[in-house]
């Protein structure tokens, strides 16, 4: 008799399987190793700037966990809006994203030369981290609107986005901030590419963008000095090329399994950022080799469930979706290789953070949202198979 019952139960469980996640678990526990990465990696690299400063060595880490908590409640939140919600209000977000940026000019808080920051009571927001993703959502609609102008036309195709993308632009270099105007561009390109634009026209765009950056480079001393002495850091190991050289020794240091948590050299003062912009190069120093393959593995892994998301968007007729999912996958993919990239001495210093890890409590909040809208995306697109499998059965 209990055979009997277990043969039957197997039986139901073969042609009733249990219902698929209404989620992408994987994605969720990916995104929270790295957060949880990023608060050890944090901790450990703020630990003597914190004593310095505040005579309290687990300040920035209790600012991260806090940072951390925020991040995640307003996830949470966002995880309960639906698409169509960011759709219907992509003008409204784009619109307040250039109001900030406009305040930050007036009334922003300056450190190191650069306007970056509104200070609002004990945190200080960063306008340019919603820029990002407002434009990207604003481009999704857009694609969406105006599918066949961008695939037939050149100015409904290119000069309308490129427009609303120069008022960001000219907002964030009066910062100055160009790394986020490079990503911003390079993910608004790859949008355009993925929604179908004509190959000539993307080309001319393309060259035309590059030759925008390396004009912008030109007429400034400061951009000058950096890409200089990228180019060759040791040729003034104190001075311009200083934070590029104490980086490399940092991770030379590091090896195949680095010195162990804690253990970092370069972080005692002699890197600076070593918990914000360089937090890679006090991993690589602290976690070797395979602690950097395994982190950018986590980091690949990420942005491989962005292409991945996307690509079932399209394939579920959620359009909007798509554009969004692969446009989050891109500006992670491109701003990790920036921020690596300049830890490593392959790119110049652009001062952007490293995706869910690096201390700051915008680029985490803007990044967590970023993710929660990949969670929707797959939610509905799942939701959308269920329903087209059940119609399905009941015309069977």
């Amino acid at each position: 008799m209990v055979l009997g019952n277990v043969k039957r139960s197997i039986g139901t469980w073969l042609k009733h399987p249990a219902p698929e996640a209404l989620f992408d678990r994987q994605l969720v526990w990916i995104a929270l190793g790295l957060m949880l990465t990023g608060l050890v990696m944090v901790t450990s690299a703020s630990f003597p700037i914190s004593s310095r400063l505040t005579d309290q060595p687990f300040h920035f880490m209790f600012r991260h966990a806090l940072f951390l908590a925020v991040a995640v409640s307003a996830s949470s939140v966002v995880l309960c809006k639906p698409l169509d919600f960011w759709f219907r209000n992509s003008k409204y977000i784009v619109g307040i994203s250039v109001a900030l940026l406009v305040i930050v000019l007036v009334a922003g808080k300056s450190v190191n030369g650069a306007s970056r920051w509104i200070p609002v009571g004990p945190i200080n927001l960063q306008p340019a981290e919603i820029a990002k993703l407002s434009l990207f959502i604003f481009m999704s609609g857009y694609l969406v609107r105006k599918q066949d102008e961008v695939r037939q036309t050149f100015f409904g195709g290119f000069i309308k986005p490129i427009m609303v993308f120069t008022v960001f632009a000219v907002l964030l270099l009066r910062q100055p901030d160009l790394g986020t105007v490079v990503v911003m561009l390079v993910t608004l390109f790859g949008m355009l590419f993925i929604a179908g634009a004509k190959l000539t026209q993307f080309l001319a765009l393309m060259i035309a963008g590059i030759v925008a950056v390396v004009g912008l480079i030109l007429i400034e001393p400061y951009r000058m000095r950096r890409v200089t002495s990228f180019l060759d850091p040791w040729e003034d190991p104190f001075g311009s090329g200083y934070q590029l050289t104490q980086s490399l020794m940092a991770f030379g240091r590091g090896e195949w399994f680095g010195q162990g948590l804690g253990n970092s050299i370069q972080k005692l003062e002699y890197l600076p950022e070593a918990h914000t912009d360089f937090v890679f190069a006090v991993l690589a120093e602290e976690l070797g080799f395979v602690g950097v393959v395994l982190v950018l593995m986590l980091i690949f892994s990420l942005v491989l469930k962005a292409v991945y998301i996307g690509k079932r968007a399209f394939e579920a007729g959620e359009m909007f979706g798509g554009y969004l999912a692969f446009g989050i996958g891109i500006w992670f993919a491109f701003q990790t290789l920036v921020n690596v990239g300049a830890a490593a001495g392959i790119v110049p210093t652009k001062g952007l953070t490293l995706p869910l890890i690096s201390y700051g409590g915008s680029s985490l909040l803007i990044m967590s949202i970023a993710v929660a809208i990949l969670l929707r995306i797959d939610h509905e697109c799942r939701l959308k198979r269920g329903q087209k499998e059940q119609q399905d059965d009941e015309e069977k």
